[in-house]
């Protein structure tokens, strides 16, 4: 038990499984001598839904763009014993705000004062993981993502985005820092990149399709009855368009075993994470999640049905089956999602992105998941900590 992890943004989406498969002892036992789960809200240990493990230490409230970069570290070497000892690091932090140009801005920040907090702090450093993702391949920019450079399926040695695209995406000044920094270090450092992120979530977040879907879903058979048809609620060209689904299951599993096996991956390089090296389709994995809920899932409509707007129509309903149930509340009508998110990326994401998985799995990794095995967990957990019934 010779690892030490630290993970930034730990309650997040992707944080969440990262100490959770640390704490069930992936890879395999004996690794994992401790985990630091780093995040900026309270959460307490049952809240997490985490094992209760002594090797577990939760640390909330640090804000990493407080203070000088002195306090900073300060601050992690006063609430996080033995930091010295972390080995590992994973970087899953990430701000959420509407003006563009302020996230990028803290993003970058937030990045730098971390690593070199813990370059300073931690002598046994052997690794660390900044998380980015498909943006890198441009589907973030719908219409305007180019095909020119950039082809499906997309693999990490392609080109990076060009102008007027590439100074707008915080991805890039993050790898330049990290690549210029770490020349001359002694541990190895990774970028990896998921698709639509699939995750568990403790508490209220900006990005969780899983949690809207499943709300969702919920309150449609709630309302229309079990065995319902449950309009696809997205477009004909989504509906076929082939991508990657990355749980955050496998994309915390995928990022424990390269970090891992630094023997086997090339430096400074990025890496595709995801559940499949095959890719799958709205018109496969809809009627999966419907039946989940009792429902019976169908194509695209005339006029798709869209999550949020029925949410907020049938609140009344929600909050009774909150009431009937016992469920935790506030996770439908949470003002920390962003609202329309979920129609963005059912509606718009209407192109092929898949990945090549490649890379990843030349490295040895040889797990895959069905769209049940990765959503299905995500839903398990949620009726367990009591977010739907």
């Amino acid at each position: 038990m010779s690892k030490s992890a630290l993970i930034f943004g730990a309650s997040g989406v992707t944080g969440w499984s990262f100490v959770n498969e640390i704490l069930n002892d992936y890879p395999k036992p004996n690794i994992w001598k401790r985990v630091h789960a780093l995040t900026n809200r309270p959460l307490s240990q049952e809240q997490s839904q985490w094992p209760n493990d002594s090797r577990l230490n939760i640390v909330s409230g640090i804000d990493l763009l407080e203070g000088s970069q002195e306090e900073l570290e300060s601050t992690l070497e006063t609430k996080i014993p033995h930091v010295s000892e972390v080995t590992h690091v994973y970087y899953l932090a990430y701000k959420a705000n509407t003006d563009m140009q302020k996230e990028l801005e803290d993003a970058v920040a937030m990045f730098k004062r971390s690593t070199l907090a813990m370059d300073h702090l931690s002598p046994n450093l052997e690794f660390l993981v900044l998380q980015t993702g498909a943006k890198m391949y441009g589907c973030h920019l719908l219409e305007n993502h180019p095909t020119d450079y950039l082809h499906v399926p997309h693999k990490e040695s392609q080109p990076r985005l060009k102008q007027p695209y590439h100074d707008t995406l915080f991805y890039h000044p993050q790898l330049d820092w990290i690549a210029a920094y770490a020349k001359d270090k002694p541990w190895k450092w990774i970028d990896t990149r998921p698709d639509i992120i699939i995750g568990f979530v403790p508490n209220q977040n900006f990005y969780s399709l899983g949690t809207v879907i499943a709300i969702y879903l919920t309150l449609w058979r709630e309302v229309h009855g079990a065995h319902a048809p449950a309009p696809f609620p997205g477009t004909p060209a989504s509906w076929t368009a082939l991508s990657n689904d990355s749980s955050s299951d496998m994309i915390a599993r995928q990022t424990l075993h390269l970090s891992l096996h630094a023997d086997r991956i090339e430096n400074g390089t990025g890496y595709n994470v995801a559940d499949s090296q095959r890719p799958s389709s709205w018109s496969k994995k809809w009627p999966v999640l419907c039946a989940y809920f009792g429902l019976t899932g169908t194509g695209p409509s005339a006029n798709p049905p869209e999550m949020r707007k029925f949410i907020k129509e049938n609140m009344e309903t929600w909050r009774r089956v909150e009431a009937e149930k016992g469920l935790q509340r506030g996770h439908a009508d949470s003002g920390r999602t962003f609202e329309g998110f979920e129609y963005f990326l059912m509606t718009q994401f209407d192109f092929d992105r898949q990945f090549d998985m490649g890379k990843v799995y030349g490295t040895g990794f040889g797990e895959e998941r069905d769209t049940l095995g990765a959503w299905g967990v995500v839903f398990d957990r949620m009726r367990g900590a009591g977010i739907i019934p």
